[in-house]
């Protein structure tokens, strides 16, 4: 057995963090999935850096810029394209779960993360244009995302909700996923079946952090806060709040950990991987964090392990005096942003 697999057994589904026509076309994806990975996301980054480094795009750019279409058209018949594609990897994996695994997730764009309507339509517009059960859409968790979230939920469209940095933003994810739930109630509809993430944001935690802090808590702090939004997880979806939806087979929204791969070379390379393994999460991962891992990773159960240990580490990093939450929001802007200039920059070729 894998280390993959062996993380399957004990709760998790590792996803990968990369998406590109070489991926699919030489089979390196299949082969991923045959060792235990269970999905795949990807983001404005991972495509910008695609187009501009894979050669398999060459042609079908080439023939799409003689075309009437704005770059963002073009854009999206490459990403969709790709994602059919990567879905119909994993939907072998996505039936064998009975639909719980084997989802590829596209994100709306990023100048969209404050319009709430114009997310939902795009969400919708993208669902229906890649047409594949195992598709998940992909929004930034702000105030309009959550309202997008909702919506989507009602609708019955998987959703990854990203950029998520603090435990307070995760457990206003769940009341909006909850929201939907009983809007898609009030219309008669089924409830079992939807799939969704809150996807947790670690390694920029700690590298916004660590300058700022005494040395016996740098490189903690990320770790920390997931360990704890993990019990926040298990006593919301454990308590009255879900309970009325949990027994009309209603899914979870589960705890994924993005921007796993650790930024710090004085940290291990699977710092993020090894010590948050634990049932009903997910953990997406770049390359060379995969290969990592598989390469001299651990498995075990570690997510529970000293958890009192972590709200400690959070009590410490309040009393000198750090706002999580500011912080939080901060990090989140900052991601948008990166996300945006990612999305200009794949466009700019096609114009």
């Amino acid at each position: 057995m894998s280390v993959l697999q062996t993380v399957k057994t004990l709760g998790q589904q590792v996803w990968l963090d990369n998406l590109s026509r070489s991926l699919i076309q030489s089979g390196e994806l299949a082969q991923w999935l045959a060792q235990g990975v269970c999905g795949v996301t990807s983001n404005p980054a991972i495509f910008q850096k695609a187009f501009a480094q894979d050669a398999r795009y060459a042609d079908d750019v080439a023939r799409l810029k003689q075309q009437p279409m704005s770059a963002k058209q073009r854009y999206e018949e490459l990403a969709v394209f790709d994602v059919q594609a990567a879905c119909d990897v994993c939907l072998p994996e996505y039936e064998r779960s009975g639909g719980v695994s084997g989802l590829v997730s596209l994100e709306v764009a990023p100048d969209l993360a404050d319009k709430a309507d114009a997310t939902v339509a795009e969400a919708k517009r993208l669902f229906a244009a890649v047409n594949r059960a195992n598709l998940m859409i992909k929004v930034p968790a702000t105030d309009a995302g959550l309202i997008a979230l909702t919506e989507l939920v009602a609708e019955g469209i998987h959703v990854n909700l990203t950029l998520l940095f603090s435990r307070q933003q995760v457990m206003r994810a769940y009341f909006a996923y909850c929201a939907g739930l009983s809007r898609r109630l009030d219309k008669g509809l089924p409830i079992c079946g939807i799939q969704t993430v809150a996807s947790f944001f670690l390694s920029r935690i700690d590298t916004a952090l660590d300058s700022t802090l005494p040395e016996h808590l740098q490189g903690k702090i990320a770790i920390a806060l997931a360990k704890t939004a993990y019990r926040d997880w298990q006593a919301f979806f454990g308590g009255a709040d879900f309970a009325a939806f949990g027994v009309q087979n209603a899914a979870p929204m589960r705890l994924l950990w993005a921007s796993t791969g650790t930024k710090n070379p004085a940290y291990s390379d699977v710092l993020y991987v090894e010590n948050l393994i634990g049932e009903h999460t997910v953990n997406t991962v770049p390359d060379a964090t995969l290969a990592a891992f598989v390469d001299h990773g651990i498995a075990a159960s570690t997510l529970t392990k000293n958890s009192d240990e972590a709200q400690d580490v959070l009590t410490e990093l309040a009393d000198l005096g750090i706002d999580a939450e500011a912080l939080a929001l901060r990090l989140q802007q900052d991601g948008l942003a990166l996300f945006v200039k990612a999305f200009d920059d794949l466009l700019k070729p096609l114009a």
